[in-house]
């Protein structure tokens, strides 16, 4: 996917692109760009991380899309809060320093990012980088992971060069439902749980090809456990049922506000080693996007199973908070 190439069928990996007006976002991706030059150095004070994504990481078809995005900084002018503005919310509430900054577009992996946004990516030096490509891997060749392994090699040589000790992490991805029970998907016929497996193979064999990458970041895994646990339903195609979340939404590929609460719980337990129970049941970001204690507690106790199974976080879960509304989250610039 270079040059003036189509993005790649959304049945195949493709996410697509968020809808732009006229002009604007082009400008203001300029704009966000000459800026970027500006800004002071990392570990000048606050931690820089940077998330590279594409729809999964800006929220697409969810009330996290422009989430609280004027916390973060979108490196495109395009608005978005997404994940790394549910990351800087979880990061204020415990109390921890990040500027957050994203580079995303639809319908693409690092190739597109490599190619377009070098100049943009590679213009500071990150202290650390949370990076995914295609939700299929490879939008031809679905399940093949030999691009993801050759782009991510590629884009660590990239970020290296301006900071070789910037820890970079790659997000192993949730499994579609579109691609599982859907007779076009390329999963189809086999259980949920194929596909996260196969995305998940194919991230370590990512990282295993470029020395020097912390852990695979384990949102796949974790969805599988959600629905394992009783917490998600595995088949939105067949209804809901009562008491269970549907981690999708309408389009059964991207994730609904609960899918992508829980990709960033995962997240910040990744990058901060923080256990996500710690945020509590009154955790203000799900408060804000219309999430229950219950729903928040759940998804908390997933993400911290999932993340303490690889021994990546310390128990350390909060309190119960009192029967009350949360509070709105504080402002975070």
């Amino acid at each position: 996917m270079t040059g003036a190439r189509r993005a790649p069928p959304a049945a195949f990996g493709g996410h697509p692109a968020r809808p732009r007006i006229g002009g604007r976002t082009r400008i203001a991706g300029l704009l966000a760009a000459a800026l970027l030059a500006t800004l002071p150095a990392a570990g000048a004070g606050a931690a820089s991380i940077l998330f590279i994504g594409n729809s999964f990481t800006y929220a697409q078809g969810s009330a996290v899309h422009y989430y609280r995005a004027s916390t973060v900084t979108d490196l495109n002018g395009e608005g978005v809060g997404g994940l790394p503005a549910l990351f800087k919310s979880f990061t204020t509430e415990a109390g921890l320093d990040y500027d957050v900054y994203l580079e995303t577009h639809g319908g693409v992996g690092l190739d597109w990012h490599l190619e377009h946004k070098s100049g943009v990516l590679g213009q500071r030096a990150w202290d650390s980088v949370v990076m995914h490509g295609l939700s299929t891997l490879d939008a031809r060749k679905p399940g093949d992971p030999a691009l993801l392994v050759d782009t991510v090699r590629r884009m660590t040589e990239l970020l290296r060069a301006r900071n070789p000790a910037v820890e970079i992490r790659l997000l192993a991805t949730w499994p579609r439902a579109d691609q599982t029970y859907e007779p076009k998907g390329a999963w189809h016929g086999k259980p949920i749980e194929a596909m996260a497996a196969d995305v998940r193979a194919g991230y370590e064999k990512a990282r295993a090809a470029t020395p020097g990458l912390k852990p695979v970041i384990p949102v796949g895994d974790a969805w599988v456990r959600a629905m394992h646990s009783g917490v998600a339903d595995p088949n939105p195609y067949d209804g809901i049922a009562a008491g269970k979340v549907d981690l999708w939404t309408w389009d059964h590929y991207h994730a609904s506000s609960f899918g992508y609460y829980l990709e960033a719980l995962v997240v910040f337990g990744s990058v901060t080693g923080r256990d996500p129970r710690s945020l509590g049941d009154g955790e203000c970001a799900g408060y804000e996007l219309g999430l229950s204690r219950a729903q928040v507690a759940a998804l908390e106790r997933v993400a911290y199973d999932q993340l303490a199974a690889a021994d990546a976080v310390r128990p350390a879960p909060a309190a119960p908070g009192p029967d009350s509304h949360p509070a709105r989250c504080m402002t975070a610039r």
